[in-house]
């Protein structure tokens, strides 16, 4: 003990390994002991005390550029050095629990994509009866709602959930779903259009867009991406909802257009 510690013993001792101690030394935290007369570096107290604190602080999260002027700086300065690591490093935390709320609603399906009150809507659909097919389909119409025109995103939510209230337009909609496998030219898709609109223009409020929506370069094509969304299901589909539009339209409801 009295000729000090080889770099393996000190590298022991303070808990890091051989590599990280000429790590440290190549970026100058550290000076590197004088050999001795057996060519060998030997580690003191005063070496092991640096290699403490360089380690301290790097598990603390305070970055290695840094260190070596923070052990080096006055008290005052250090202090106000290491409120602006803990500063960082609680965003860090922050961002990280972020993350892995995230991930948790992630292995919840659409709670990741969704705001609960989406979810809610979701959950109504299933209980009342619509196919697993559809009610992917409308999943995957909000999320696209929630990126593309999320100004629409609350109106459309409310929509649906007053929809959802009525027993007729349920049915009517159940229908919608099965006309795919309906030929496009076949008289129900008129027929059914016909009674969709009606169902919705009977709440006109419900379908007012939001102020200054339209005036958007885009608007018309972003709305179109998500109320068009599965037309290519078969042309049933996509005949049906242009005809409901098209029905709103001409009862004077502003629907954005490409």
């Amino acid at each position: 003990m009295a000729d000090g510690l080889t770099i393996g013993q000190a590298a022991a001792y303070v808990g890091i390994t051989i590599k990280t101690v000429r790590h440290y030394h190549r970026l100058g935290l550290v000076a590197e002991p004088e050999r001795d007369g057996s060519g060998y570096r030997r580690y003191g107290s005063t070496d092991l005390l640096r290699l403490i604190q360089v380690r301290t602080l790097a598990g603390a999260g305070v970055p290695l550029a840094e260190i070596g002027d923070l052990l080096d700086a006055e008290p005052e300065r250090f202090a106000a050095a290491l409120d602006d690591v803990h500063h960082r490093l609680t965003e860090r935390i922050e961002e990280l629990i972020e993350r892995r709320d995230t991930l948790h609603r992630l292995s919840h399906g659409d709670r990741a994509l969704l705001p609960d009150r989406a979810c809610a809507v979701l959950d109504r659909l299933a209980g009342l009866g619509f196919s697993t097919d559809y009610v992917a389909g409308q999943r995957e119409a909000l999320v696209l709602a929630r990126a593309l025109v999320p100004a629409v995103f609350d109106s459309f939510l409310t929509r649906l959930e007053h929809c959802l209230g009525d027993p007729e337009y349920v049915e009517l909609t159940k229908r919608g779903w099965d006309a795919k496998s309906w030929d496009p030219d076949d008289p129900r898709v008129e027929e059914l259009a016909s009674a969709l609109a009606d169902k919705l223009l009977a709440n006109r409020a419900l379908l007012a867009m939001p102020a200054g929506f339209e005036k958007q370069a885009d608007a018309a094509s972003r709305y179109g991406l998500v109320n068009h969304h599965r037309d290519d299901l078969g042309p049933s589909i996509a005949r049906l909802n242009a005809l409901i539009e098209a029905h709103l339209r001409a009862a004077g409801i502003d629907v954005p257009q490409q």
